[in-house]
């Protein structure tokens, strides 16, 4: 069946299309509303998303300030996670990478210095990038990183280049949200395969395998299971292109669970086609049974194509324990099943029959994965062979595994500059020594065969979590990374080439970890809040940090915790803490002690604890005009409020959009009664603007999203020195009002599309700075809007 490209239209249609597309379209699964009925949960509609991002752009090119510039702070000490790497076939010195949530970068010096070369598309999360082996310059991408991790984003579709990169079009599959792989015909550039692993929360149609024969004005689904399951992995026979390698992966993601199989499914395998995708025959035979299957990865030997390698997943429970983890603080890792996890297995004749390789013992697992997180199976799964020797494997998961039996035995390939998690492998078909590794570090070079790694720190693409700045001059910013740490550079700095290149910038690691958040004591520098939680202080020139989070009495249930902690100073004492669990707690001596002043604050919906802690805060705020006066959001879409200390709470949810993830609650510094809340669908795969607005402690809400075109809002701030300013971090980008919400404008020319996930206006300088998850943290000047 022909699809018809849908995509392409010119901004006077966007009108049209917003008028007649279907804002959103149901989908299996629900959730209890307050009522008791049954709430389905919703997907934006690919034509609304496409929508949206063209008057983004249209908003972008007409702001008042549109010439007014972003200035990138760095970090240039790290980089981030990429999904594939792809090389130009007769240049091995340029480089093209995709990064999990900052676009594609083409590198034309092995990685000394890298340049974007698609920043402003509809997303910034890439899945996958290939360039086509008979013409170097057409260059093809997949959007929507297919590892699903907990920070993943969704994509919309595949982008085309015919000229190297310079320019890109959109040509379709808007739907599909993750992709897996892009596979080129070897001799036509137009014939092109693409596995959709599909939407990350919800049950939907837009997956499988898709073909297009005339460079992406058609397409045709050539591989359909079902509307859970979608292709992960794709391969072609190096000697015949009409043989088709695909992996299928069935599974979903809920709030409260790793993507694991838990129902029995019975969809994860290995398909191949003879015919060009036309027809296609199950090929599990000596592979785990399909209800045990997991995520699998595919590859084909280019020295001998009857033999294959599979990286399968094995869902099968084992009974061994894990390392104990504390269950009053973290019950929902406790709960966490113990995994086989990763095995290798090898065909011999091009996939009919599949024997296990890998060793039996717990040794390859425990190298993939590590014991304790051997259930991240679904995240990784990636192997690759040797073009010049069918013996030679590599293994991509926690740690880069390397094996010159046939996979009969593995080892590390372990060095000081290689970081862990791997997600893409390129070998150079010319010579196989010749490595470059993607991981969540950014990209790694070893010229020989992974005895030793370069670390490429200048690519640019480090995803914050979360952003604080102190009360220096000039000030510092602060925030924590994905898979990095904590860290901290000067405002007034401006990474340069040589020193991206050198790693030596003023950028310093800080106390704490990945995936956390961050705060300074407004009165003393020194002191330093992050983690799950960590209260720092810099005695004598070094840090020294003690655990100082709450834990739950004996006998009270476990504290159920955000892997994001919330926790704030209070603005009329330095001294006085809050954190939000299912409870919330305040500590009055910087987290010496601490006392409990609310009930549970979420809905508590026993049904949805599983493996990830659900029902949990997620947002604090307290009037910077009234102590005592706090607001509290959570992870299942609730809003309460105490005006007295804790002693008694409010839920002011109702008039709120239901069940959605409160991204932000922010009390007005300008009136008492007045707060602002933003919500993210993301986790039902709604990207749709959430804004809104009370002048009554909540009990009414005003829509503020307006003229905001979509992209989900992440946070929402007012400006210090000017009432009625607003500013507003979305998927897209940062957007600001100077009418209390009313209208809308972008905010600077320059910014790429990029996830905006926290920003603060410092509190005495006129600069307002994001921590953006994918491409570091930027600075910009607010001196003209504050006047």
């Amino acid at each position: 069946m022909a699809m018809p490209l849908i995509e392409r239209w010119s901004v006077p249609r966007i009108g049209i299309v917003l008028a007649v597309a279907l804002a959103v379209f149901s989908v299996a699964g629900g959730v209890p509303d307050r009522s008791g009925a049954r709430k389905k949960i919703e997907s934006t509609d690919p034509l609304l998303r496409m929508g949206w991002f063209e008057k983004h752009m249209s908003m972008k090119a007409a702001s008042p300030f549109r010439d007014l510039k972003w200035e990138y702070l760095g970090p240039d000490i790290i980089s981030g996670r990429i999904t594939d790497i792809a090389v130009h076939p007769g240049q091995p010195r340029t480089i093209y990478v995709s990064s999990a949530s900052g676009g594609v970068w083409r590198s034309p010096n092995s990685g000394t210095t890298w340049e974007p070369i698609l920043e402003n598309g509809i997303s910034a999360s890439i899945g996958d990038i290939a360039i086509a082996p008979s013409d170097a310059d057409v260059i093809w991408v997949g959007l929507g990183e297919a590892n699903i991790l907990r920070s993943s984003l969704p994509g919309a579709g595949v982008y085309k280049s015919t000229d190297g990169g310079e320019t890109w079009s959109h040509v379709g599959l808007a739907g599909t949200n993750t992709i897996g792989r892009i596979i080129i015909h070897p001799a036509d550039p137009n014939i092109v395969y693409v596995a959709a692993s599909g939407h990350e929360w919800t049950f939907h149609p837009d997956r499988g395998v898709y073909k297009t024969t005339d460079g992406g004005r058609t397409w045709e689904k050539i591989l359909f299971i079902d509307d859970q399951t979608g292709a992960i992995d794709l391969a072609m026979d190096p000697s015949d292109p009409e043989v088709l390698y695909a992996a299928t992966w069935q599974r979903i993601r809920r709030r409260w669970s790793d993507p694991n199989n838990k129902t029995g499914y019975q969809n994860s395998g290995l398909h191949k086609s003879q015919d060009g995708g036309r027809t296609w025959q199950p090929i599990n035979f000596g592979l785990p049974p399909a209800e045990l299957r997991g995520r699998i990865a595919i590859d084909v030997a280019r020295s001998n194509p009857k033999v294959l390698y599979a990286l399968v997943d094995n869902q099968t429970r084992l009974p061994q324990s894990k390392p104990e983890i504390e269950p009053r603080i973290a019950a929902a890792e406790a709960r966490r099943p113990f995994l086989k996890g990763g095995e290798v297995y090898r065909s011999d004749d091009k996939g009919m029959r599949w024997r296990k390789v890998s060793p039996e013992d717990a040794s390859f697992s425990e190298m993939y994965m590590y014991p304790a997180i051997n259930w991240f199976g679904w995240g990784y799964t990636q192997i690759r062979i040797d073009p010049s020797d069918e013996n030679t494997v590599y293994v991509l998961g926690v740690n880069l595994l390397k094996s010159a039996d046939g996979g009969r035995s593995f080892a590390k390939t372990v060095y000081a500059n290689l970081h862990v998690d791997h997600h893409a492998l390129w070998i150079n078909p010319a010579d196989p020594n010749h490595l470059i590794s993607g991981n969540d570090g950014g990209i790694n070079i070893s010229y020989d065969g992974g005895a030793s790694w370069q670390w490429c720190r200048s690519l640019p693409i480090s995803q914050f979590y979360s952003l604080a700045v102190d009360m220096e001059e000039p000030f510092n910013v602060y925030g924590s990374t994905q898979d990095h740490s904590c860290y901290r550079g000067p405002v007034t700095y401006r990474p340069r080439i040589e020193s991206w290149s050198r790693g030596r910038g003023p950028w310093t690691s800080m106390p704490g970890g990945e995936y956390n958040s961050v705060a300074v004591d407004p009165t003393d520098s020194n002191i330093f809040y992050s983690g799950k939680i960590l209260r720092s202080e810099f005695v004598n020139g070094t840090w020294k940090s003690v655990r100082i989070a709450p834990t739950a009495e004996d006998g009270e249930p476990p504290l159920r915790a955000q892997s994001l902690t919330p926790f704030i100073i209070s603005p009329h004492n330095p001294s006085i803490l809050y954190a939000g669990f299912q409870y919330i707690y305040r500590s009055l001596n910087r987290g010496d002690r601490w006392e409990r002043i609310s009930p549970d604050l979420t809905y508590n919906n026993r049904q949805q604890q599983d493996d990830v802690s659900f029902a949990t805060i997620t947002s604090i705020s307290e009037s910077p005009l009234k102590f005592g006066l706090l607001y509290a959001g959570t992870d299942d879409g609730r809003v309460q409020v105490t005006r007295d200390h804790g002693r008694k709470w409010e839920d002011i949810s109702a008039g709120l959009p239901f069940n959605k993830h409160i991204s932000r609650v922010t009390a007005s510094a300008y009136h008492e009664n007045v707060v602002y809340v933003s919500l993210n669908g993301v986790r039902d795969d709604d990207v749709a603007p959430y804004l809104y607005k009370s002048n009554d402690y909540g009990r009414n809400w005003l829509d503020l999203a307006g003229e905001i075109p979509g992209g989900a809002v992440c946070v929402i701030r007012e400006d210090p020195k000017r009432e009625n300013v607003l500013y507003a971090g979305t998927d897209y980008g940062v957007y600001v009002s100077s009418d209390g919400g009313a209208t809308w404008q972008t905010l600077g020319g320059n910014l790429p599309t990029v996830y905006v996930q926290d920003l603060v206006v410092h509190p005495r300088d006129p600069l307002l700075v994001i921590a953006t998850h994918g491409r570091g943290m930027f600075v910009f000047d607010v001196s003209m809007i504050q006047k």
